[in-house]
């Protein structure tokens, strides 16, 4: 979160604000043009650690003690990394769901694409559990990284008290790369995966990086693992320190490297050439087996093309796309040509969808094909949209109060029951809705993550990804994704054989049920691949350059037409996603998997560190986790705290018409969810006539939003006259000062 320099102009248009935050239209969401609403009221409570002050609500308690225990573990590691102690106490603000994260009061402007926010002022992390615990723990890290980065540049204080760190002046892909980097380290296949992609195109040059089309969490994160690779961890912290200092980047590395930017830049593509280069010769290319039905070519529109669905017949397709600009919206596509037939939602003009879950979740078809459901968010709580294709509207909605998000609708072959998994206090289960009765089940109840359910074609079970086969509760230590067969009865749970120690997600069955498709990466590509159910044994779909793969690494890629066995899977490019279909067999089939690949794909460059301080920290889940009984909770209170001031001025002169004095200074107040805020500000121009007054509250704890301001502004105009007339009989030179003086006090009140 940036802030310009401050002035009484600026807290004075803060409280002009006190009216126009409650009733503005603002594009704060994905979606185009979508007011932001509170919808719930959330009953805050506050966990002490030993460095953090937690704040959650009751019904995500037991994922905020996760939560504050990996806090501790973070604040260990990174202490260590970057040779700081954060000053004060660390507040971190936890929400349950994505949907309720948007509705914090703490910032404004959080999109469905937000995965957490540390604003600079109070140093606030701010963050939805997110799901699963292996995203918990990597956002956790990545936002606290933030909290480091706004200490080290900026006052001793954890309120700032009125300075903007250096941090806040810096590029996107310093700042987002760092925080990536320290929380994810260098093996990192999906950020690999971008740059392999770019690598097609070019890499981004050092003065290219601060470009948009440059998406700086990737490239940022791969550039800043080639200077901890060479220059040891440690280089992180002082290229900071003198980041911070200079506000300036490019000084900063030249100064603590001793080589330029641009030499640098030159240097990490070099190194990023030479050690995927030698993979374009060992792979093979989409459409050596396949065909390229949606495409992100010059003249397309379109650059996120996911989440395919095929129709059972395997003729129709669904997809997300932003092709219309605004919002990521689902379409119909016929699965042969890729012609888009239809448009089946338009968020950014419907007022009731406000999330299509379009980052996580897939949409399922009926087994006759005349129907889709697909998850959403409206009103804040999650709802199935049934779609009649053929009639093309919504015919159902259905909504699960109880549940905080929904994920990969799946429909059973007799259309009678969807399967999802779903949020509840901030982590994924499995659930199973029973269309002919409404009943909602649930089939699972932990802390591991369950996802991307997917009914079996003879309906006795639904495969599924998790992680409770490799995830250590205790150590907080998250495994990689497995797959598992669900009993729909019994809840029975078994796992299913697959590769070692890599992730395993996006099960799809083949029309007889004997097999499974899912994506996989072994070697640090991810790719298609086939295991068979009655020996385990395992074949290789595709092999490519890039990776099949959806917005993030966990998100939905792939999709099997149940009548036919027509696969479709996203497709990475540096410009965008394409969709790939396989019609073929003999391909389908699979051919034995590959076993090894040039150098280390899932690595990023060097792939020989010099220093492996990172590498060390990450590895030990010990290090720094408490135990979660050492935790106090205590009610919140939202007691009023000093978070910004403006810059004070001071004025004095003296002339011949007398002395002159004046000043100001103004003070922003907030409670640590931005629940209640305070603004005054003080402006003395000479005399206590000419005193400038500005007192403004604002209540934004409830839907209902209100707020007051109450000021005065003396208005002082003049005008200088000279010329001759006769005093006491004498001929004389007058000079006169003509003023006129206006005092303005206002009081207004707002509701909205």
């Amino acid at each position: 979160m940036r802030l310009t320099s401050p002035s009484l102009r600026l807290l004075t248009w803060l409280l002009a604000g006190v009216a126009s935050v409650t009733i503005a239209s603002a594009a704060e969401a994905q979606y185009f043009g979508r007011n932001k609403v509170q919808y719930e009221n959330f009953n805050f409570r506050v966990l002490k650690t030993e460095h953090f002050d937690v704040y959650f609500y009751p019904s995500e308690r037991e994922a905020a003690e996760v939560a504050s225990r990996m806090a501790e573990r973070w604040y260990t590691r990174l202490s260590r990394a970057l040779r700081h102690q954060l000053s004060g106490r660390q507040p971190l603000i936890l929400y349950a769901t994505a949907p309720q994260f948007q509705q914090t009061n703490v910032v404004a402007g959080i999109g469905e694409g937000t995965g957490g926010v540390t604003e600079a002022l109070r140093r606030r992390i701010v963050m939805p559990i997110g799901g699963t615990l292996a995203d918990l723990d990597h956002v956790l890290g990545h936002e606290l990284v933030h909290a480091f980065q706004y200490d080290i540049t900026g006052n001793s204080s954890t309120g700032a008290r009125g300075g903007i760190p250096g941090a806040s002046a810096l590029p996107l892909w310093f700042i987002e790369g760092m925080a990536e980097y320290l929380s994810l380290g260098p093996v990192a296949p999906h950020t690999a995966m971008w740059v392999r992609g770019a690598m097609a195109d070019s890499l981004p040059t050092f003065r290219q990086l601060e470009d948009p089309r440059f998406f700086p969490y990737r490239y940022g994160h791969a550039l800043l693992a080639y200077v901890g690779g060479l220059w040891g961890d440690q280089a992180m912290g002082a290229i900071l320190r003198a980041a911070g200092r200079s506000r300036n980047v490019a000084t900063a590395i030249q100064s603590v490297l001793k080589l330029t930017p641009d030499e640098l830049v030159r240097r990490w593509h070099a190194a990023s050439y030479a050690a995927y280069r030698p993979l374009q010769s060992r792979t093979r290319p989409a459409d050596s087996g396949g065909t390229r039905i949606i495409g992100v070519d010059k003249g397309e529109t379109g650059r996120y093309n996911v989440a395919p669905s095929l129709s059972p017949d395997g003729s129709r397709m669904m997809f997300l796309s932003d092709r219309e600009l605004f919002s990521i919206d689902l379409f119909l596509a016929d699965a042969r040509t890729g012609e888009v037939q239809r448009q089946i939602t338009e968020t950014a003009l419907d007022p009731h969808l406000q999330s299509l879950q379009f980052i996580q979740s897939a949409g399922s078809w009926e087994g006759s094909g005349r129907r889709f459901v697909f998850a959403g968010i409206a009103r804040g709580r999650p709802v199935l949209d049934l779609y009649d294709v053929e009639r093309g509207r919504i015919e159902r909605e259905i909504r699960f109060p109880q549940l905080g998000e929904i994920f990969n609708p799946s429909w059973s072959r007799d259309g009678r029951y969807i399967a999802f998994s779903g949020v509840s206090g901030g982590l994924t289960d499995l659930f199973v809705f029973d269309l002919e009765t409404d009943s909602l089940r649930r089939l699972t109840n932990d802390k591991f993550a369950d996802l991307q359910p997917v009914w079996s074609p003879d309906g006795s079970a639904i495969a599924f990804a998790t992680d409770r086969f490799t995830t250590d509760l205790e150590a907080l230590r998250t495994g990689p994704y497995a797959l598992a067969l669900a009993d729909p009865a019994t809840g029975q749970i078994r796992q299913i054989p697959g590769f070692q120690n890599v992730k395993h997600l996006n099960p799809q069955w083949s029309p007889d049920g004997s097999s499974l498709y899912f994506l996989s990466d072994p070697l640090g590509i991810t790719n298609v691949y086939r295991v068979r159910l009655d020996d385990g044994g395992l074949t290789q779909v595709t092999d490519l350059f890039t990776g099949a793969s959806g917005i993030t690494e966990t998100s939905p890629a792939l999709s099997v037409a149940q009548g036919t066995g027509r696969l479709v899977y996203s497709l990475f490019r540096a410009d965008g996603y394409e969709v790939f279909a396989i019609d073929s067999a003999e391909v389908l089939a699979g051919l034995p998997v590959t076993r090894s690949a040039p150098g280390r794909p899932g690595v990023l460059p060097p792939p020989e560190r010099d220093n492996a301080l990172l590498v060390e920290i990450l590895e030990d889940p010990l290090a720094g986790l408490p135990a979660s009984d050492e935790f106090a909770v205590q009610p919140y209170r939202g007691s009023l705290g000093l978070t910004y001031v403006g810059q004070p001025s001071l004025l004095a002169g003296s002339n011949q018409f007398g002395t002159y004095v004046g000043g100001g200074a103004a003070l922003y107040f907030s409670d640590i969810l931005g629940n209640h805020n305070l603004v005054t500000a003080l402006q003395v121009n000479g005399g206590l006539k000419d005193v400038t007054a500005l007192v403004g509250y604002q209540n934004l704890g409830n839907r209902l939003n209100w707020g007051a301001t109450i000021q005065q502004v003396p208005y002082l105009t003049g005008g200088y006259a000279a010329g001759t007339a006769t005093v006491n009989g004498e001929p004389s030179f007058v000079e006169q000062q003509l003023l006129e003086r206006q005092t303005n006090r206002d009081i207004q009140a707002t509701v909205s």
